[in-house]
C-alpha cells in the first residue's frame, strides 16, 4: 500500500487525530503565534511552517508513492511526546509544551505510515522546531555576551577611526552623547531568523553535507559582523550629529539594511560553494 492509498484508508483515524491535537494544543499554539507577532525576535516563526510545507510539497511525488509500513516505534514516540507535554505543562515550561507537538506529529507519521514516509517528511518535521521561541534563560545567556562582544568590537573599530569613545559594559560613551547596545543590535534577533533561513537555503542547494553545515554555521559570524557594522555606523552618526541621528527612522532602516546585507552574504557564500562544486 502506498502513501496516497493510506491517506484514503486511514482518513477517519487521521481526522480524529487532527481533531484531538487541535483540542489538545488550542491553549498552546495561539500563544506561540502571539509571541511571533509581539516579539520581533521570533517574527520568523510565521515563515517556518510555510517553508516546511514548501519542502514537503517539493517531495510530494516521492511521498505519495512511498510504501507504507506502520511501525510501533511511532507509538512510543507519541507516548514520549505526550509525556513531554504533561511534564512541561506541570512545570509551566513553554518551549517543551510547544516542541511536544512536533514530536507527536512525527510519531503519528511513523505509527501510521512507517519509516519511509517519515524519512521523506523528516526535514520538514524537524524544521518546525525553529518556529518555537527558545526559553528566555537561554536567550539571555546568548544575548548578553553578544552585546558585550559587539560593543567591544565596535568601540575598537571606532577608536581606529580616531573617534573619541569609551566602553562601559554595553554602553558606548562619546564626548557629547551616550549609546546603549540593546538586544536588537547584539545580533541575537537577526541570528535566529538567519539560522532558520540558512537551514532552508542549505537544504535547497545541491551541495555536500559538509558545505551545508558551513552555510548554517556561517549564519553566526555573519549576524554578529553585520550588527557590529550597524553599531559602528550608528556610533559615527551619533558622534557627528548627536543621538537623535541614530534614532527613529535611521534605527529602523539600519535594522532592515543590516539583515539584507546578512542575507546577501549568506547567498553569496552559497553561490561560492556551488561554484566550487562545479569546478573540475
Amino acid at each position: 500500500m502506498t502513501f496516497s492509498v493510506a491517506l484514503k484508508t486511514y482518513r477517519i483515524q487521521l481526522i480524529a487525530m487532527t481533531a484531538f491535537l487541535a483540542v489538545l494544543y488550542a491553549p498552546i499554539v495561539p500563544d506561540m503565534v502571539k509571541d511571533w507577532y509581539n516579539d520581533d525576535n521570533y517574527s520568523h516563526g510565521f515563515m517556518v511552517p510555510l517553508i516546511a510545507g514548501y519542502f514537503l510539497y517539493m517531495k510530494r511525488r516521492e511521498l505519495l508513492d512511498a510504501e507504507v509500513a506502520p511501525t510501533w516505534v511511532g507509538f512510543l514516540v507519541i507516548l514520549a511526546g505526550l509525556a513531554q507535554l504533561l511534564l512541561a505543562w506541570v512545570g509551566v515550561e513553554y518551549f517543551n509544551m510547544r516542541a511536544s507537538l512536533v514530536v507527536i506529529v512525527s510519531g503519528i507519521v511513523l505509527f501510521i505510515f512507517g519509516r519511509e514516509a517519515f524519512r521523506i517528511c523528516r526535514f520538514s518535521l524537524f524544521y518546525l522546531f525553529l518556529m518555537i521561541p527558545i526559553p528566555y534563560i537561554i536567550y539571555d545567556a546568548i544575548a548578553f555576551p553578544l552585546k558585550l562582544f559587539v560593543t567591544k568590537v565596535s568601540v575598537m573599530f571606532l577608536q581606529l577611526l580616531g573617534v573619541i569613545v569609551l566602553q562601559e559594559g554595553n554602553i558606548i560613551m562619546f564626548p557629547s552623547t551616550t549609546l546603549e547596545v540593546a538586544d536588537a543590535c547584539s545580533g541575537i534577533r537577526s541570528l535566529m531568523s538567519l539560522i532558520a533561513l540558512s537551514v532552508a537555503y542549505a537544504y535547497f542547494l545541491k551541495i555536500s553535507t559538509l558545505k551545508r553545515w558551513i552555510i548554517i554555521v556561517s549564519a553566526v559570524p555573519i549576524a554578529i559582523a553585520t550588527n557590529a557594522i550597524r553599531v559602528i555606523i550608528t556610533g559615527i552618526l551619533a558622534q557627528w550629529w548627536g543621538a537623535k541621528a541614530a534614532e527613529g527612522f535611521f534605527h529602523e532602516f539600519a535594522g532592515l539594511a543590516v539583515f539584507a546585507l546578512a542575507l546577501a552574504m549568506l547567498v553569496g557564500l552559497g553561490a561560492l560553494l556551488c561554484r566550487e562544486r562545479s569546478l573540475p
